[in-house]
Formats: C-alpha cells, structure tokens, sequence
C-alpha cells in the first residue's frame, strides 16, 4: 500500500493547561471509569445525548506531558580558522572538537493508569530527537499541578512508554477496555493535548479495526478513527462508550499535517501486556524469525492459484537465523504461522513478535507449486539498531527498496556530500560478498542532488578511505570532511568498493 501523501507522527508542537474539576471524593481509589460508575453516565445501546459527563468523569485522567531535550547540533565552520584573526570573535568554529548543544521541547498527550501514579504516552514523545539527550520530563494534570515524572520504561518498536509520577494522595486513573470487541460504526471519543491547547475533547467513530497503513513493521496493526487527532494528541487516549481505554493516539494521516478524518491508535489489546511489562522495568522480548518480506500482490496469487490477501513472500532469510534453520528459503510464501492466517490485518511480522522466543511453531508455506509445513523455533528479535542493519542488504547484496534504512546520523557528512553512512558490520560484509575483516563504512543513502549521485555511488557502496586515509569509523570520516574544508579543498577524494568489481578512487564535490 503507497500514499500519495505520509503517515506523519502525531507530535506535539505547544502546551496549555485548562482547569477542571475532578468531582471525585478524595481519597477514592476506583478507577474513572470503573463499570459501576459508568453504567449511570453511558446507556451500552450507543452513544449519549450528550458528552459531557462522560468527559468530565474521564478528563481529570488524562494529563499533559512535556519534556526538555539537549540536542547536539553541528557548528559553523569559523571563517577566520587559520588566520591571525581566528581567536578574535570566539569560538565560532568547531575546530576544537567540542559539540555545541541547543535545548528543545516536545509536547504530548498521557493518561493515568493506577493510582500510585503510572502514566502511559508514546515512546516518541518522551524520547530524544537526533543527537539528543532527554534531561526532564513534566507531567501536567488538568488543574495545573506540575510533577517532574520518571522513565519507567520505553519500546520503541510498539511507540510506548510508562512514566511514574508521586504524591501522597491517590490519583485518578482509568482502565483499558476490550479493544477486540471494538466495531466500525462504534463510538469513541478522543481526549488531549493537540497543538499545545491541553485539555481537548473529540469525538467520532471507530473507522476500521486493525488497520494496516502498509508502513510495515510487527505493530503496524491500529484502530482507525474520525475522531479528530492533531499533533500532540500522541499518547492520550481513545475512549468507548463505556469509558474504556481501548486505543492510544497514535499517528494521522493528513496532506496537510491537520486531522482530515483519519486517526490512528494502538489497539489495547495489543498496548496493555507491553505496558505491563514496562511497568516492572522488564525488557520486552519478542519473537523473530529473521526474513525480509513482501506482500503478495493479486497477480502473484493469480500465478501461483493461491488465495489472495493471504501470506507474504519471502525475499530474503537471514543466515543461521530462526527461518534459515528451520528451512525456508527465499521464494517462499508463508501463510500460516502456529495455525493463524498470515493476512494483510494480521501480518507475519505481527504473528511472529507476539511468540515467545524459543518457542517451536508449525509454519505452513507454498514453495514451488506445493503446500509444506516446517517446524521452527522462534528466535530472539535483535536490538532496532541491528535490526536496521540487517534490514538494510537483502542476501543478493541489493538494496531492498521496500525497507527505510537510514544511515548514522551525521550531519557533517551529510551536509558535505550528501550520503548517509553505516558501519561495515560482519553481517553486512557478509551479505555484500566481502571479507569480514573490512574496514570501511557502507552508504545508506545518496542525495540524488549531491555530486557523489552524479559520480554514480549508490547504497551499498564501501567506502574505504578518505583522501588516502583508512576509513574505520564515522569520526574517521567526519574528520576527513573537516580537514578537507579547514584546508580549503572543494572535494573529498574516496576509495570506494562496489559488489562485484575492483576498488576506484572517486573524487566528490562537497556543498
């Protein structure tokens, strides 16, 4: 699935807070939206004639979160380096090879799940940006009472994160609900921080149920709504009718980066047992198999007289990994995983992270004009940064266009010749056909702008040396780019090895 316009993270741009009263009796430990409670506000045949109470039992659970970030920026070269004059006007340049640092905010959306003070948001808007470091994170309830929160625990993959915050008194919480009996048609409302203006209410219906976006990824899987969803509604909650948490803001999809109709939330289902898992500070485990994917499209189905919208097709196993063992093989079609259809709602990513590693599965797949069954073990899902890494070759050595890999974050080399960079792993030198004692760094990623996509480097490239000096590490490279500008030079001259061929020297202009 490919849009015409991208799936764009609901994050947060300002903050505001908003007075309300709770109208809980104090020392109350029962949740917001306990069964109870609710049966008086909500009748269960739909949705009420008015909103209103339901917003005031649920509000004083959802809080505001902000957080103060130190990001590392690049530095301006000084003009006067290597004059008379350098030392003039301070330190303006970075020859001294200390970062400079700016400060920055996210703001975004939260609610209380316990009253001893859990919090859950998105993983993204309590984590750093770029080359940052997150120093302080505030959680604002809706009377105004500011609590400086602590990082329980965060996982990327899923885009959640567990804060604690601590005061004598209980807090009002809610409770997640049963997002599976979620249908579309269903009533929901949405309660938040969007654009900064805290305290907002929307509502709307349930769109879809497990919504693929075609980003791809184990939790590409939401809970579609036209209950409008801005930036900064990322972490707050969806709401059923009978008060149940039963999605996590998420992501919109918008050409205009505004709510068009079409917001995204993590079913409950699906967030509840890794919030668990990250309120006792437990690393969240998940299976892996260790391929690269693709869906099957109808004309693949149509050639092979298999049914459509069901399985994904192989395109490359990873080596010694849970797949590679168990004896798949590039080519195949998988299309049951321990029994469960491989679906565009429920994909193969999906079935294999919601397996416990170690666990040995049936996995049925079609494979030259035949249906078979293999028995494997699940493995162990490696880190996002190794996964990024495999991700980033498929077994031919060829870039897989179906993948976002991104290249270290450098801006310095970034800026000056237009690539993103990669350290040479064995795994990928493995992968590009090259000896594992390589030093060099790949290409991620060429500015089709820059001069190096006019002289023809490309992902998966090595680059070997800079102006005659081994390239081992990214500051090897950087450092190559500094001496080059502080020297005045127009041009970087790389040594690069290309799958297949002999190494060449290539000259790049830099920007």
């Amino acid at each position: 699935m490919r849009y015409a316009y991208g799936l764009s993270t609901a994050l947060l741009i300002g903050g505001a807070t908003v007075s309300l009263i709770t109208g809980q009796p104090a020392g109350a430990q029962v949740a917001q939206n306990d069964d109870a409670r609710m049966s008086s506000i909500v009748p269960r045949a739909g949705a009420p004639a008015s909103f209103a109470d339901l917003t005031e039992q649920l509000q004083p659970s959802v809080v505001n979160i902000s957080t103060r970030q130190r990001v590392e920026v690049q530095q301006s070269r000084n003009p006067f380096s290597g004059t008379p004059f350098e030392g003039l006007f301070g330190n303006r340049g970075n020859g001294n090879g200390q970062p400079q640092t700016r400060e920055a905010q996210s703001l975004g959306s939260g609610f209380v799940i316990s009253a001893d003070g859990f919090v859950v948001t998105n993983n993204h808007v309590v984590s750093p940006s770029g080359r940052g470091t997150v120093e302080e994170i505030t959680v604002t309830m809706p009377d105004g009472t500011e609590y400086e929160a602590e990082l329980v625990g965060a996982d990327a993959q899923s885009d959640l994160a567990v804060l604690k915050i601590n005061r004598s008194e209980p807090f009002p919480f809610v409770k997640f609900g049963d997002s599976s009996q979620a249908r579309p048609g269903d009533w929901v409302m949405a309660i938040g921080n969007p654009f900064g203006l805290g305290g907002t209410v929307t509502s709307g219906i349930v769109s879809a149920v497990y919504r693929n976006t075609g980003q791809g990824g184990a939790y590409d899987r939401y809970i579609q709504t036209d209950a409008s969803i801005n930036r900064g509604n990322s972490g707050g909650p969806l709401f059923d009718m009978q008060g149940n948490v039963i999605g996590i803001n998420n992501a919109i999809f918008s050409p205009s980066g505004g709510s068009v109709g079409i917001g995204f939330a993590i079913p409950a289902e699906i967030a509840e047992p890794i919030v668990e898992q990250l309120k006792g500070g437990n690393a969240i485990e998940r299976g892996y198999l260790g391929v690269q994917i693709n869906p099957v499209t109808d004309d693949v189905a149509d050639s092979l007289g298999i049914a459509r919208n069901r399985g994904e097709f192989v395109q490359s196993v990873v080596p010694d990994g849970a797949a590679d063992k168990g004896g798949i093989e590039p080519g195949d079609i998988v299309t049951k995983v321990d029994g469960k259809d491989v679906t565009p709602e429920q994909t193969l990513s999906f079935l294999v992270a919601n397996i416990a590693p170690g666990t040995r599965v049936p996995v049925e797949l079609y494979r030259d004009g035949s249906r078979r069954t293999v028995q494997l073990t699940v493995g162990k899902r490696p880190s996002e940064d190794e996964l990024r890494q495999q991700q980033m070759f498929n077994a031919d050595g060829d870039s897989d266009d179906e993948m976002a890999a991104e290249g270290t974050d450098s801006e310095i080399v970034a800026d000056a010749l237009g690539l993103q960079v990669l350290d040479l792993t064995p795994q990928i030198a493995r992968q590009l056909g090259i000896s594992a004692d390589t030093d060099g760094m790949v290409i991620a990623a060429v500015d089709p702008n820059a001069d190096a996509a006019r002289k023809g480097l490309q992902r998966g490239d090595i680059i070997l040396s800079a102006n005659y000096r081994g390239v081992a590490s990214l500051d090897d490279l950087e450092n190559a780019v500094t001496q080059a500008k502080n020297a005045g030079r127009d041009a970087v001259l790389l040594r690069i090895q290309r799958r297949g061929r002999p190494a060449a020297y290539v000259a790049v202009r830099m920007r």
